[in-house]
């Protein structure tokens, strides 16, 4: 693979921690904070997960606060994605047929990505053939932290090309890498991981922080570094990729400092959620709140707004 830059962690820290200053006027801050809700990913993968609880995070996806045109006089965007394990991909997707609302599986091992390949493509094979439209694939890190970086990239290849082939009626599908950046112990080994994912995708596919199962997960400076091989990338070869973090971003105050890092890193072009996604299901619930807040000046209960 191509030599990856090295990653000085004092300064990438210091310019993640400086987008958390930024000023922003309120008319931006109620824009960003829409944008924000119409970014996230609605995630539920739990054991007890059903179809019962899909449908219901489903009509949460569609419809995030239900009585938004009496409290606020206007129709709230939808969020991006529902996100659930294969097996439940035939619910979600019945229930947001003709929604435009996608439906997202971490197909491929997830979370561990240690099953043998055959498996994980069957297992993506399998969930697009059921509706997925993209699948958020976890990369092998012991594979990767152990050198063998031929077998990752060789694996993120087969499970994009199974990607490519599409669902049935030629639906599109997408493929966001999850390099599980909790595990991966160093900012160099981010922005290698994220350089050998990015060579093996396609334009409009993206990179990913976590699982959300690993603490931590994504954070500031870890975004930031895979940011800028997005960047690199685009300045490079014209390869445009999207970005997810994932986990650990749980308030309106830190989307919006997300917002800004994407702004100055990558511009306004990735200020949509065909480029950028938050994997944030509580992230949806206070982006609300906030919301209902600067309209009216009151703040709602915490279950006003609860997790389906």
């Amino acid at each position: 693979m191509t030599d990856s830059p090295t990653v000085n962690r004092v300064s990438a820290d210091a310019r993640a921690a400086a987008f958390t200053t930024r000023s922003i006027k309120t008319t931006a801050k109620d824009a960003g904070l829409r944008l924000a809700l119409s970014m996230v990913d609605l995630t539920t993968l739990e054991g007890k997960d059903s179809p019962e609880k899909v449908r219901s995070l489903c009509a949460k996806a569609r419809r995030p606060m239900p009585d938004d045109e009496r409290v606020l006089g206007e129709r709230l965007p939808s969020v991006a994605a529902v996100c659930v394990y294969p097996s439940m991909v035939p619910a979600a997707a019945e229930a947001l047929d003709g929604s435009g609302i996608k439906v997202a599986s971490v197909a491929t091992g997830f979370p561990s990505g240690q099953y043998p390949l055959d498996v994980r493509l069957r297992d993506t094979e399998k969930a697009i053939a059921d509706g997925a439209d993209e699948i958020d694939m976890v990369i092998n890190r012991g594979a990767f932290l152990s050198g063998r970086y031929g077998v990752v990239a060789e694996e993120i290849a087969e499970v994009t090309a199974v990607c490519a082939q599409g669902g049935p009626g030629g639906r599109g599908v997408h493929l966001k890498v999850i390099l599980e950046t909790g595990e991966l112990e160093t900012y160099d080994n981010v922005r290698r991981a994220s350089d050998l994912a990015i060579a093996n995708i396609r334009d409009g596919d993206f990179i990913k922080t976590s699982t959300g199962k690993v603490s931590p997960a994504a954070t500031m400076g870890v975004t930031l570094v895979m940011l800028e091989a997005i960047r690199d990338a685009w300045l490079k070869d014209g390869k445009k990729i999207g970005m997810k973090p994932a986990g650990g971003i749980r308030t309106a105050k830190q989307s919006l400092h997300y917002l800004a890092m994407v702004k100055e890193t990558l511009g306004d072009a990735w200020l949509s959620p065909d480029w950028f996604r938050f994997g944030a299901s509580s992230l949806a619930d206070d982006v609300l709140r906030q919301i209902v807040r600067r309209k009216t000046g009151r703040y709602t209960a915490g279950y006003d707004f609860g997790v389906a």
